[in-house]
């Protein structure tokens, strides 16, 4: 590999100062470069929505969106993050008004131990932002990586479908 050609910084190995753009606000942190986000967002900021539990990019029950593509928090460095946009389930709501995919996973009951409800919301809202109108075999691929251990998918694709209606409805 031409390493002359990359667009290569090398940061650390001890802690760096970085700028990250959470739910439309400049976060300043200090970590170090093997940090992940999620680490980051739950320890360094306070934001616990995106959940530790397989912590292998396998459940999902961390998603986020970065530059609106969901992607696992656990799997992402956070210093790869900085100069993009990360949106959490705690910067998806109006101050006073949840966001239509957060009422539709209330109205269809799409919930119930909650550990995956966040990343599944964020799943739902990459996919509704690419596809305003999906098909059900289209809303089960875009939810597809994650996971729910209650087994509530009926219902949560039920909400991605309400949450279309919804957000037609606002358009």
């Amino acid at each position: 590999m031409n390493r002359s050609r990359c667009n290569l910084t090398v940061r650390g190995p001890a802690a760096v100062d970085l700028t990250l753009e959470v739910n439309g606000l400049d976060r300043q942190v200090r970590m170090e470069p093997r940090a992940t986000l999620l680490d980051t967002l739950r320890v360094q900021l306070a934001l616990t929505g995106a959940k530790r539990v397989c912590d292998r990019g396998e459940c999902g029950a961390c998603t986020v969106l970065i530059d609106g593509e969901a992607v696992y928090a656990c799997m992402t460095l956070a210093v790869e993050c900085e100069g993009r946009s990360i949106v959490t389930i705690e910067g998806l709501a109006g101050e006073e008004k949840l966001h239509p995919i957060q009422q539709a996973f209330i109205e269809t009951d799409a919930l119930q131990c909650g550990f995956c409800t966040s990343g599944q919301i964020l799943a739902a809202k990459a996919l509704l932002d690419r596809n305003p109108h999906p098909t059900s075999d289209e809303i089960r691929r875009g939810v597809s990586g994650n996971l729910c251990r209650c087994g509530t998918y009926p219902k949560i694709f039920r909400a991605v479908e309400r949450a279309a209606d919804l957000l037609d409805r606002e358009r």
